[in-house]
């Protein structure tokens, strides 16, 4: 679970676009508003994106044509090839591409990989040294290298020739030699990793050697692992690189990846982009992170299943080494940035610190304080006699993350008076410097951060991508939102918001009980069970003890040869009390009153025109609404009796408006259908005196049905309360023969209203005191003054209440109104399912 949440947003949508998307692509409406809301409003669009079948030329990406030529000459001369790479997954991964491509084309190439602890990213002018001293004819660098403007002149000026194959940001001069890269032209897809990059290109060299460019998706399994791990968006054809890449991946016959996805506790048959990112990745990186990276491209090479496997037991190791490394740092790391969680910025250091786990401490810091974190390590350099020379003599070398709002590579341009080097962008960013700066650059980037971000800003908002009801969250969304997939970067798996819930049955699980069982209940009573990771059941009490708007995935758990559906805690977010605008409560009594009792003739009015109605009943009213809400366009909420819902709507519905809900009774729609003037949506959250079948509901172009039994007996109780007028008139005609004759100034007006509506805490509306009026009118038991306003008692006899015309067409009312909810009534229903 995210720490600290308190607040939750969502983008606006088409809801009709989202219906529509959800009909022409037969996925559930949830998943129509998440694909809408990212933008794929249009049907061919997003049957597109489902699809993930975009394909480019691979001779349209900028710089493919002359590589191609080149590379070619130099496999037909023979000539020693080099490919220059990088200690990442995505360095490492492109490296083994290229080197298999080659072989395949019949070169013999050479390889070198840099040190994150030498010479770090990027080439170097050691390595080109070191590369012509072994007779490189021609130098292909692989995710790097577009902004090695000064090393690439001097392989030229050494006689190599040099291709740069790199996706990286390029800097204000190129390379003076071929450079292919996905964003220096007009490519389709300019959002291409290293590895999709090489992938590009090997397609273009088996296609010029006279080969079938399909050969190169061999390797689409290491394209589709570096393009998950490199956090490149999953957008176009990067879409189909990983979705292809899984499927390759299952029937891979390369021993490198087999013996590591079994070392990985990862089975062919269960793959994901969630395996790729964090059980095969993380140990490809480990030993670029801990030693050098030469090992995981070993194993990515390697025919031999033997030393395959030994060489994935070995980044076992090394994996468990940086997870050991980060728990240690991560601790100390911890307890030094208590002392600084009243600044805006986070700075911590520490002698012995690995430099290949403080970027993944930084991120674990900023999730934990929601601000910028930069983690240093501090070299040792001996023991000189002064602790002054000691601090000058060490330096250190960090890595920091931020949150969305703080520009950190903004931040320490401010600061590198303190710095040696610094380099990143907005959200992460490495930096070195001397050991004794480190306290006056912690104090500058405070400094700056704090001038730079507000309060709000230190809040973490959880996006979400749709909100449901928790009736929603089974088995058949969980299928829909698998077409989403592959999930990462640029396409996050969604996350849904189920507001106004609670937990129970709360449980510890792992070893050290730091994860959290739970069972999920929504206000309309659905259940779901799900887990909250690095979450224990401490953390979960709040939305024991009280509603929250709970934001979560939902995914299905497969376990012992059975699919279940199973959500995962993102965020709890308090829910937001709020205020409800009642439309048509306002009038005055006697206005109204006069107005029911002598009606303006009325302009013939035509049949209202036929809107569209979704039946959302059962589904849970929080979840209907809040996703109308969240749409930002216009909901009216429509209920039995405004007075008696009002503390409800406002205690857990409400705040999900932008502004006071707009809520209004039957009633009143009835009595007044422009109050339903300028909305787009009118959700029902009691049913209407006619049922499914009342033409109120066409009071706005698009109605929701979203009540369940209970909400049809709460309305049935109040539609009695209003048309079952004997025991009503008891008591107002003996109100009325109570009134005092000589009641002082102004007092007889408000006695008379006091006698109609009664004294209880939810007095009588208008529409039913001048329903009670005209039976006691009809029946000659009253004479009514409606200008003084008052009314005389007569001398009559006992009356037979069927002679009103009121009384039998109220009565007719009713029992019409029982017809059409009986069915609705919990005992006429069967048992919900919990989903």
């Amino acid at each position: 679970m995210q720490s600290k949440p308190s607040r939750w947003r969502s983008d606006p949508y088409e809801v009709a676009a989202g219906r529509a998307l959800a009909q022409g692509l037969g996925v559930s409406p949830v998943v129509g508003a998440i694909l809408a809301r990212r933008g794929l409003g249009e049907l061919e669009e997003a049957r597109r994106f489902l699809a993930a079948g975009e394909s480019h030329d691979p001779l349209t990406l900028p710089g493919v044509p002359a590589a191609c030529e080149l590379i070619l000459r130099h496999v037909e001369r023979g000539s020693v090839i080099a490919v220059f790479g990088d200690y990442d997954v995505d360095g490492v991964c492109s490296t083994a591409m290229l080197l298999r491509t080659l072989r395949a084309l019949g070169a013999d190439p050479v390889w070198e990989l840099p040190s994150r602890f030498d010479e770090g990213y990027g080439l170097s002018e050691g390595a080109i040294a070191r590369l012509a001293g072994r007779g490189v004819a021609l130098l292909v660098t692989v995710d790097c290298g577009i902004t090695a403007v000064e090393p690439l002149a001097a392989a030229r000026a050494a006689g190599l020739e040099v291709i740069v194959t790199d996706h990286h940001r390029p800097g204000d001069t190129l390379p003076d030699c071929t450079v292919v890269h996905p964003a220096l032209g007009e490519y389709g897809c300019p959002e291409l990793c290293a590895s999709g990059v090489v992938l590009k290109l090997s397609e273009a060299l088996y296609a010029a050697a006279g080969r079938d460019g399909a050969e190169a998706g061999e390797d689409a399994d290491l394209a589709a692992l570096a393009t998950v791990c490199d956090l490149v968006p999953l957008r176009g054809e990067n879409r189909r690189i990983v979705r292809a890449g899984l499927v390759e991946l299952g029937r891979t016959r390369k021993p490198g990846l087999r013996a590591l996805m079994e070392v990985g506790g990862v089975a062919p048959a269960e793959l994901s982009e969630h395996s790729l990112g964090f059980r095969l990745g993380p140990r490809i990186n480990a030993a670029g992170r801990m030693q050098r990276a030469d090992a995981a491209l070993e194993l990515l090479l390697t025919g031999d299943p033997a030393r395959a496997s030994e060489v994935a037991r070995e980044l076992d190791f090394l994996n468990r080494d940086r997870q050991e490394a980060e728990t240690r740092i991560l601790f100390a790391a911890e307890a030094a940035a208590a002392a600084q969680a009243h600044q805006a910025a986070i700075v911590v250091a520490g002698e012995g610190w690995h430099p290949g786990v403080v970027g993944i401490v930084a991120s674990r810091l900023v999730e934990r304080w929601r601000r910028p974190c930069v983690v240093i390590a501090l070299d040792a350099a001996g023991e000189p006699a002064a602790a002054e020379d000691r601090a000058r003599s060490r330096t250190g070398r960090g890595s920091g993350r931020s949150i969305s709002a703080y520009d950190l590579h903004a931040g320490l341009a401010a600061c590198s008076e303190h710095l040696t080097r610094f380099g990143g962008h907005r959200m992460a960013a490495g930096v070195e410097l001397d050991a004794d700066k480190v306290e006056p650059f912690r104090r500058a980037l405070a400094a700056h951060a704090a001038a730079a971000l507000s309060p709000d800003d230190l809040i973490l908002i959880e996006r979400v991508d749709a909100v449901v009801p928790g009736g929603e969250l089974g088995l058949e969304l969980a299928d829909d939102l698998e077409r989403l997939r592959p999930f990462g970067m640029g396409n996050p798996q969604p996350t849904l918001l189920v507001p106004a819930a609670r937990f129970e049955r709360v449980t510890a699980m792992g070893d050290e009980k730091e994860h959290s069982r739970f069972t999920l209940v929504t206000a309309g009573g659905a259940r779901s069970r799900g887990v909250a990771f690095r979450s224990p059941p401490k953390d979960l009490a709040p939305a024991r003890e009280r509603a929250h708007d709970i934001a979560l995935r939902l995914e299905k758990n497969r376990w012992n040869g059975t699919v279940e559906p199973r959500v995962l805690l993102r965020a709890l977010c308090a829910t937001e009390p709020g205020e409800i605008e009642a439309l048509g409560e306002d009038r005055p009594f006697w206005g109204e009153l006069r107005a029911l009792l002598e009606p303006e003739p009325a302009a013939a009015a035509g049949a209202a025109a036929a809107g569209v109605v979704e039946d959302r009943r059962r589904e849970g009213f929080a979840g209907v609404a809040g996703d109308l809400f969240s749409s930002g366009e216009s909901v009216l909420v429509a209920v039995a009796d405004v007075p008696r819902r009002k503390a409800g709507l406002e205690a857990v519905v409400a705040g999900l408006s932008d502004g006071p809900m707009p809520v209004v009774s039957w009633a009143s729609l009835a009595a007044h259908p422009e109050l339903a003037g300028g909305f787009a949506h009118i959700v029902a959250l009691d049913p209407p005196a006619g049922g499914i079948a009342d033409p109120l509901l066409n009071a706005t172009a698009r109605a929701h049905l979203a009540w369940g039994p209970a909400e049809a007996e709460f309305a049935l109780a109040a539609y009695r309360a209003a048309l079952d007028l004997r025991p009503q008139l008891t008591a107002v005609y003996r109100a009325l023969r109570e009134l005092p004759t000589d009641a002082p100034d102004g007092g007889a007006e408000a006695a008379f209203e006091a006698a109609l509506r009664g004294s209880g805490r939810y007095p009588r509306p208008a529409s039913v005191c001048a329903r009670l009026l005209e039976v006691l009118t009809e029946l000659g038991l009253i004479e009514l003054d409606l200008d003084t306003p008052s009314c005389r008692i007569l001398e009559a006899v006992r009356s037979d209440l069927e002679l009103s015309p009121t009384y039998r067409a109220s009565r007719e009312q009713l029992d019409a109104t029982e017809r059409a909810l009986g069915p609705e009534l919990p005992q006429a229903l069967p048992a919900a399912a919990t989903g």
